[in-house]
């Protein structure tokens, strides 16, 4: 079992600003917060968060950018906001962090801005397991999703991501990356042993290619999005089987591969 912290912060501070009508009000702001990665006593990289479920993060992190195959391949994980750095002890197969850092790729994403360039290769064969929704379990869950965003009505600024199956959500979470939220349920995952079978991974970031890649590595055939896909992503999503349902807001949603995957029992 992973030694962890527990070290989740407060992400929000109240401010004071002055409104259109000259008026001084008080408003909440999101924290962003600087959290420095070190695997062995290595460097591998600086992540932007507001610091929710740090430990979570860092575990679908390390994961998702192929650093451990294993949970059991990690000893430790510790985080300390004092020094804003989290120090990774691995117990077996110490990834080659200079090999690693070989293929950079700088993403279009918010709050990480880094992939490694062997995530994309580690998916090739892979074909996932197809789920079949509802059109009017989409509805359901739009609507339902929209009293999760706690964070987001009290500042904005953020971006949210949740895993649900049947009518349930296993886990929400917000964060000022979309990567970092979609890293903290594959660390949830990952540290829970939660199946992928039967689950949809919504989030309200676009979906580029590294969201793709990030939903089918942890085996998730279904992704929803309130916001828009890029070509690349598009690609991606036909090639490892994912359902990719794009603008889905209210019901409304564009359904970009996988239609055979949707039941549509709701017709507006």
């Amino acid at each position: 079992m992973v030694d962890l912290t527990e070290s989740k912060i407060e992400v929000l501070s109240t401010v004071s600003v002055v409104n259109e009508k000259n008026e001084s009000v008080d408003v909440a702001l999101v924290e962003e917060r600087p959290l420095t990665i070190y695997v062995d006593k290595k460097e591998v990289l600086t992540l932007m968060t507001m610091g929710c479920f740090p430990e979570l993060l860092i575990l679908g992190y390390l994961k998702n950018q192929t650093f451990f195959k294993e949970l059991d391949d990690i000893q430790s994980l510790q985080v300390d906001w004092q020094t804003n750095a989290v120090a990774v002890i691995s117990s077996r197969n110490a990834p080659n962090i200079e090999k690693l850092k070989e293929r950079v790729t700088v993403t279009s994403g918010c709050g990480q801005g880094t992939m490694f360039g062997n995530v994309l290769d580690s998916l090739k064969g892979t074909r996932l397991t197809q789920t079949t929704i509802k059109q009017s379990r989409i509805y359901f869950l739009l609507q339902f999703l929209g009293k999760y965003n706690t964070v987001y009505k009290s500042a904005g600024a953020v971006h949210s991501c949740a895993l649900c199956k049947d009518n349930e959500v296993l886990f929400f979470v917000e964060d000022v990356g979309r990567h970092n939220a979609v890293d903290t349920i594959a660390g949830f995952m990952w540290l829970n042993d939660v199946k992928a079978d039967g689950c949809i991974f919504y989030t309200t970031g676009w979906l580029t290619s590294e969201m793709v890649i990030k939903v089918a590595q942890m085996g998730v055939s279904i992704l929803l999005s309130r916001s828009g896909a890029t070509k690349m992503g598009l690609d991606v999503a036909q090639q490892v089987g994912v359902t990719l349902i794009a603008r889905a807001k209210g019901r409304h949603f564009q359904v970009l591969s996988g239609v055979e995957n949707i039941l549509f029992d709701e017709l507006p």
